[in-house]
């Protein structure tokens, strides 16, 4: 099985990051792992652990693993090595731009041009509000090219009873996007949507 590609960058939303690589891990999916470094800083204020704790559980797993930002060398930057694809979780917008205008200043963002222009899935969770036109445009531009672009938006519908709740659906959604997942959580399934 090729490997799906995690690229964490310095957006709010590093649950969703954790989710989405726990989950992989959990179903034993060979998972790779890039992180910037505000997703290093953003991590550590959110979740109240530095990111290198969760690293240490993460490379416990066989199917896990990590490259640092600027190693331009790692085989994922290369459109030679197999990978199924990549999602960025949380995405910034200056990720975002970057991708747009094919920056690919360091290998989270040269995998992602990877990723475009070998045709693998690329999906964005893009983390800002409110967006003004720039955000836009360049999240049209990352659709356009192919990129799914998923906002972690929460489903009401459901009625979440707290965060968490909101973290599974939204990293559901993220594996349904890559062809992993194909249904809602299974603690969600019995809250039908009303008529």
């Amino acid at each position: 099985m090729k490997p799906w590609i995690v690229g964490i960058t310095g957006a709010s939303g590093s649950v969703l990051a954790q989710g989405t690589v726990d989950e992989l891990l959990r179903r034993d999916v060979p998972t790779v792992v890039v992180c910037s470094n505000g997703g290093r800083l953003v991590w550590q204020e959110e979740m109240g652990v530095s990111f290198n704790s969760a690293l240490a559980q993460w490379q416990e797993h066989p199917q896990f693993t990590f490259y640092a930002i600027n190693d331009l060398r790692a085989p994922i930057a290369s459109g030679t090595y197999p990978t199924s694809g990549m999602v960025v979780v949380p995405c910034s917008m200056n990720s975002v731009a970057s991708m747009a205008h094919g920056l690919a200043g360091n290998l989270l963002l040269r995998t992602a041009d990877v990723c475009m222009k070998e045709r693998r899935p690329l999906v964005l969770v893009p983390r800002e509000t409110p967006l003004h036109s720039i955000h836009l445009e360049n999240m049209l531009t990352m659709a356009r090219m192919g990129a799914v672009v998923l906002p972690p938006e929460p489903a009401f519908y459901l009625k979440p009873q707290g965060i968490d709740d909101i973290v599974r659906f939204v990293v559901s959604r993220v594996l349904v996007a890559l062809g992993v997942e194909d249904e809602l959580p299974l603690d969600l399934q019995y809250r039908e949507k009303p008529e």
